[in-house]
C-alpha cells in the first residue's frame, strides 16, 4: 500500500470513531464518494492525517452548528433582494469543460456586493456551492461514467478599481468558507481581462502563495478565449471570454440569457427552483422564517490573512501613485 493510501485507510478508521450525527453530515458531504473526499482534506493539508482529521471534524462541526445541509431549502426571499444579490454577486456556471467539469464565471471586478448584508452573499454563495456539490457534480459524472468531483473557474477582472479595497473583507469571509470547508474543489483558476491593478497586485501575492495554490492560476492573455477554447466548446465559454473587446460592453447594456449572471440564465433558474422546491417540501413540516440565514465564519488562516493585508498595502501604494483617495473608484 502506497503512503497515499494508508493516509486514506488512516482517515477512514479515524472517521469511523466520531459520532453519528458527523457521519451523517459526513455521508451528505461526500455524496458516495468518501475516499474522494478524504483525498481532498489530505491534499489541502499536505497529507498530514491529524491535521486533515482535524479539518475535516472541524467542517462537518461547522455543517451541523449552521445547518449547511438544509441550506438548499432556504430560499433568499423576496425574488427582488435575490435578484439584487444576483446582480451584485456575479457568478454562474457557464457550462462544462471537454472532460465535464463544471465553468464558473465569476466577475470580480464588476461585483460590487452593495444590494444586500453581508449574511446574504454567504448564504448565496455556500448554496452555489452545495448546489455544484449535491446536484451538478452527481449530473456530470453520471452523464460521463466516472467520478467528477471539481470545477473550473474563470475570474473576469474587468472594471477591477481601488474601490474593490472595500470589498476585501467580504471577499476574505467568502474564500476563508471555501478555504476550510470545501478545499481543492476547484482544478483552476483562469485570470482574464486584467488591468493594470491586477497585474500590480498579483506580483507582489504571487510569492506569497503557497506552491499547490500557485500552480492553479493561470493568468492568461485578453479575455482568454482561444486558450479556453483548448479545453471547452465555445457554448461553454463565460459570456466575457466569447469576444475581445466584449469586456469593454457595460454589464447592464444588454440583458442575455448567455450571460451567466444573470437570474434569467438557464443555471440561475434551475437554481431558484431546485431551492424553492426544497423550501415547499420542508414547509410541509415548517413554518419558513423570513429573513437572512446566519452562518458563523471561521477565522482566515494565517496565510490568507498576510495575503489580504498585502493586497491592501499593494492597493494603497497604487492609490497614493494615482493620487486617489481610497473611497473614491
Amino acid at each position: 500500500m502506497d503512503s497515499s493510501q494508508e493516509a486514506i485507510k488512516q482517515l477512514n478508521d479515524l472517521m469511523d470513531q466520531v459520532d453519528e450525527h458527523l457521519k451523517d453530515t459526513f455521508e451528505i458531504l461526500h455524496q458516495g464518494h468518501p475516499s474522494e473526499t478524504f483525498v481532498r482534506f489530505l491534499k489541502a493539508r499536505d497529507w498530514s492525517v491529524s491535521k486533515a482529521h482535524k479539518m475535516l471534524i472541524d467542517c462537518l462541526t461547522w455543517r451541523l452548528q449552521n445547518e449547511i445541509d438544509n441550506i438548499l431549502s432556504k430560499p433568499i426571499i423576496p425574488i427582488d433582494l435575490y435578484k439584487d444579490v444576483r446582480d451584485s454577486q456575479l457568478v454562474g456556471l457557464s457550462g462544462f469543460s471537454r472532460e465535464g467539469l463544471p465553468v464558473f464565471g465569476i466577475g470580480v471586478g464588476m461585483s460590487t456586493l452593495d444590494r444586500a448584508s453581508v449574511h446574504y452573499y454567504v448564504q448565496s454563495h455556500i448554496q452555489i456551492n452545495e448546489y455544484r456539490d449535491r446536484v451538478v457534480l452527481p449530473a456530470t459524472s453520471d452523464l460521463h461514467g466516472r467520478y467528477i468531483g471539481t470545477c473550473l473557474k474563470v475570474l473576469d477582472m474587468t472594471g477591477l478599481k481601488l474601490s474593490a479595497l472595500s470589498q476585501i473583507k467580504l471577499l476574505t469571509i467568502i474564500s476563508t468558507v471555501d478555504d476550510l470547508n470545501y478545499p481543492e474543489k476547484t482544478d483552476i483558476y483562469y485570470i482574464v481581462n486584467a488591468p493594470y491593478i491586477f497585474s500590480a497586485c498579483w506580483k507582489v501575492v504571487k510569492p506569497l502563495l503557497q506552491e499547490r495554490t500557485r500552480k492553479k492560476i493561470q493568468v492568461l492573455h485578453g479575455c482568454g478565449r482561444d486558450e479556453l477554447l483548448k479545453i471547452m466548446d465555445y457554448a461553454s465559454l463565460p459570456h466575457f471570454c466569447k469576444r475581445e473587446g466584449s469586456a469593454k460592453l457595460s454589464r447592464h447594456s444588454s440583458p442575455d440569457i448567455d450571460d451567466c449572471f444573470s437570474l434569467d440564465h438557464p443555471f440561475h433558474q434551475e437554481l431558484y427552483n431546485y431551492v424553492k422546491q426544497q423550501s415547499q417540501n420542508k414547509a410541509l413540516k415548517i413554518p419558513i422564517k423570513l429573513g437572512s440565514f446566519h452562518v458563523d465564519v471561521p477565522d482566515p488562516d494565517p496565510e490568507g490573512t498576510m495575503i489580504v493585508q498585502t493586497i491592501e498595502s499593494e492597493l494603497h501604494k497604487i492609490g497614493d501613485q494615482n493620487g486617489v483617495t481610497h473611497d473614491d473608484d
